[in-house]
Formats: C-alpha cells, structure tokens, sequence
C-alpha cells in the first residue's frame, strides 16, 4: 500500500511509524510532505519518501493523511483538488474541527473520509484515537483502525461527538499530564525530591489507569479498595474535592469542547 502524509509533524511522524508497525507499508512506499525541504532531511534519512508538493505527493497513493492545522486546511484543499481520485484513494483527517463534510464539499462528495482524533501518546503506542466516518467502507475502517490500534486504541464513534473526543482524548493529554505535575509537587511539600517525586506520581497514575483498562472497572470501585474508615485516603479525597478537584476538571473538559468544535470555522 502506498501512503502520503500532509503535514511531518509529531502525529504525522507517529502515523508514518504506525504503517510500517503495522506492516502496511514499507517506508520507501510512505511519501511524507513539509513546506520546507529543510526540515524533511531526518525524513529522507530514515528512508521515507519526502516532497514539498502535495499535489504530486498524493498521486498514485491508495491512503492520505491529512495532519495540519485548522488554519493550513483550506489552502491544502484547493492544492489538492486537481489530483484527488475519488474513486480509490482514502482520506484520514486528523484535523482538529474539520467536519467530513468540509473535505466532501471540496474534494467530491463522493470521497471516502475518515475522521481521526488522537493524541500525543502515539509517540509511546499509548494513543485513544477516535474514529468517524463518512462514505468509508468496512474494509476502510478496520484498516484505519489496524493503523491507530498499533499506536495504542481506538474506537468508531458518531461524527457529531468529535468536538467531545478532541476535549477528552487528545486535550485530556494536558489535563492529565497536569494533575500528574501537581501531585509530584505535592510529594515536594511532603519531603520527596523533584525527580523521585514526579518519578512516584507519574508510575502511580500508570498504574491507577491501568486497573481501570485491566480490570475492566469504574474507578469508584478501585477507590474504594484503598479508602478504610477515618483513614488517610479517603482524609485527602475529601480535601480534594472541597477544593474543587472534580469540578474544576469537569468544566475544563466543557470549555475545551467548545473551543474545540469552532477551531476550523475561526481559521
């Protein structure tokens, strides 16, 4: 299968390595495009194909991945257009806020389009990626999803919840990677080193998020196998939540939700 790759940054490099992890495609059957030749050279080493011209990028390819920002689409559209096989080539977008429909409407509404929304854990096979399509068939999906599956999970959800998943699945990187800062610096105030600090909350939140995968469990349930009576667990949840731990993450989600669903009409 040959692959081509708008936009060398860090969820398309992670999508180049996805392919070849996946045994789709060899890295001389993967073209990879950037705006600058310059920043291509690590690309060209690694053995991929490189090109700063999408619309030849794209010729004879059988899968293309759109990975730039909201702002770059339009014009990477208009670029595209002349060149698009509707008929057998497939599109993956992970452009944050772009509705199928704006690809459709300016490709050929007959395009086979699918919707991707992962995260930066790509890098470490860790991603939630979730999935939406449009006109794409079966085959299409499980192979999309082969692809993401090697870079961590991912799961096929309705289109109107995309806005939803950028908030939760690829913001959430933040938001998590934010309480795990603040409780390392927690265990500052309590004694621990820096390093030793973050090294013990970064391992604990691994460790809390894979009982949850592992076991298959609601969180309230682990929690409770860790909080006695007049104990210290349940003393610093408590706290916690009178603080606003719960609330303030709730709200966060909600707002970047509907930041994330107006991104591309603002561009």
């Amino acid at each position: 299968m040959k692959a081509t790759i708008i936009g060398a940054g860090n969820i398309g490099m992670a999508l180049a390595e996805g392919l070849t992890r996946a045994s789709l495609c060899k890295k001389n059957e993967i073209t990879i495009t950037r705006r600058n030749a310059a920043s291509l050279i690590t690309q060209t080493e690694a053995g991929y194909k490189t090109s700063t011209n999408n619309r030849e990028a794209i010729q004879n390819a059988d899968i293309v991945f759109i990975c730039v920002l909201p702002q770059q689409l339009n014009e990477v559209l208009i670029e595209l257009q002349p060149a698009v096989d509707v008929k057998n080539q497939l599109f993956v977008s992970v452009v944050t806020g772009a509705h199928t429909q704006v690809f459709r409407d300016k490709l050929g509404n007959n395009l086979r389009i699918i919707r991707a929304m992962p995260n930066t854990a790509m890098k470490v096979g860790e991603s939630m990626t979730c999935l939406a399509a449009a006109n794409a068939t079966r085959n299409d999906i499980e192979l999309v999803q082969n692809i993401f599956n090697t870079l961590g999970q991912s799961i096929v959800i309705n289109e109107d919840m995309m806005s939803a998943a950028t908030a939760l699945c690829a913001c959430g990187i933040a938001f998590f990677l934010r309480t795990i800062r603040a409780a390392s610096q927690g265990g500052v105030e309590i004694g621990f080193h820096a390093h030793d600090a973050l090294k013990i909350a970064a391992q604990t939140a691994l460790g809390a998020a894979k009982l949850l995968t592992v076991n298959k469990t609601h969180p309230e349930q682990e929690i409770d196998k860790v909080t006695s009576p007049k104990g210290c667990t349940i003393a610093g949840l408590n706290e916690m939540e009178h603080q606003g731990l719960s609330s303030a993450l709730i709200k966060g989600i909600k707002l970047s939700a509907n930041i994330a669903g107006n991104l591309y009409q603002q561009s």
